[in-house]
């Protein structure tokens, strides 16, 4: 039965996660007809088909690499379609692209571009509406406030006190743990400022964090155990609030990444498609209200992130839009295609490194056996700073 039961939630997962990518391609897809576009392909996925139909001109399809979706509109971005189901068809045939970039203006691409992004953010306000409307979903945030120092600990070893509060790593202020522990992950185990609040008085203390063996994550091992079952999804029963948090994680990590010092321990953070199963399937599991914060959570993150500047994404086609309408010049076709093919590669690369890291860590922490280490070393295995940050007792 119990199998049942995970097949079960592992189909539901399978579900929002492809919810998040069709309402996405929706977006361009419904706006692209309302404009007249040509449409060619629906798909779910990328590479060669698992299954398809087509259906008053356009093909829908279920495609083996699911990172993803795409919909082939010639009429904006042939050559980037071209990148995205390679420059040969199925049995070989060359992939066909009306050259009609020059007959459509840039700001139906503009348009059509923006639609996809704008359908995540759609759908995360609806989901957010949604769990602000529903008396048996659990919100709130835990404060940085720390119940319990491990015995041999870095926050013992610091001179950290039960009682003691976070509320500031570094230069950043936190107010909550999951905050606390995004920080903690941040300094990549480096000694850092930690200023805390005792009492009346406000202190700092040097701590260095000590990585864990098995999840690789920056530990301070101290914990909050105040008995407040909280999850990262749902922070506040404000759908706002819900939204501003969703956000300002995803800024927060895209910040991590252009700053100098920070680069290199938030790439370590980051999870790709392994991670993201684990933690909506984790979330699923718990509630299928935090199930629906952590789809509401990765719609904005999707949002996000393909508003980004890069070529195949769809901040590259607005990037692309933009540059015409503004020196009313486009950017070649061929410039298009072979960006569009480079960063394809690049981000499929980066997937692939993410999906091997993601495995190892998660083997690693499946197989721990806690009965082989060391008496002095038999702490709970902790997982990165996202994923424990709904535990009722966390480790950090």
């Amino acid at each position: 039965m119990e199998i049942l039961v995970t097949i079960g939630y592992i189909c539901i997962c399978v579900l929002m996660f492809s919810l998040a990518i069709a309402i996405h391609e929706f977006g361009h897809f419904i706006v692209a007809l309302k404009l007249g576009l040509n449409v060619e392909r629906f798909s779910i996925g990328f590479g060669p088909a698992i299954w398809k139909k087509t259906w008053r001109g356009v093909e829908y399809r279920l495609s083996w690499i699911p990172l993803g979706g795409y919909v082939s509109i010639p009429d904006v971005d042939p050559e980037g379609t071209k990148a995205l189901e390679g420059a040969k068809g199925e049995g070989g045939a060359e992939v066909s692209a009306a050259p009609a970039k020059s007959r459509i203006p840039a700001w139906k691409e503009l348009v059509v571009a923006v639609a996809g992004p704008a359908m995540n953010i759609v759908l995360a306000v609806v989901l957010a509406l949604v769990l602000a409307a529903v008396p048996s979903a659990r919100f709130g945030e835990r404060l940085a406030k720390i119940d319990l120092v491990l015995e041999g600990s870095a926050a013992e070893k610091a001179g950290v006190l039960p009682g003691d509060q976070v509320i500031k790593v570094g230069d950043h202020e936190v107010r909550t743990w999951t905050e606390m522990q995004t920080e903690v992950q941040i300094t990549d185990c480096q000694e850092t400022d930690f200023t805390i609040l005792r009492g009346e008085e406000t202190l700092v203390l040097k701590i260095t964090p000590e990585r864990d063996a098995v999840s690789g994550a920056c530990l301070i091992a101290a914990a909050s155990t105040n008995g407040v079952r909280t999850s990262a999804w749902m922070p506040d029963s404000n759908p706002l609030k819900q939204l501003a948090w969703d956000a300002g994680s995803i800024f927060r990590a895209l910040k991590g990444l252009v700053t100098p010092k920070e680069m290199k321990a938030t790439s370590k953070a980051l999870g790709g498609p392994i991670l993201i199963a684990e933690s909506i399937y984790g979330a699923v599991r718990r509630d299928i209200w935090d199930g629906l914060g952590f789809l509401r959570f990765l719609n904005v993150n999707l949002a996000v992130l393909n508003l980004l500047p890069i070529p195949v994404l769809d901040g590259g086609l607005i990037l692309f839009a933009l540059i015409a309408i503004v020196f009313r010049r486009r950017v070649p076709d061929k410039i298009v295609g072979m960006l569009s093919m480079v960063f394809m590669y690049l981000l499929l690369g980066l997937m692939g490194l993410l999906v091997v890291r993601d495995s190892m860590r998660s083997w690693r922490i499946h197989h721990y056996d806690p009965s082989k280490e060391p008496a002095a070393q038999e702490v709970p295995a902790t997982t990165n700073a996202l994923e424990n940050a709904d535990q009722d007792a966390e480790g950090r």
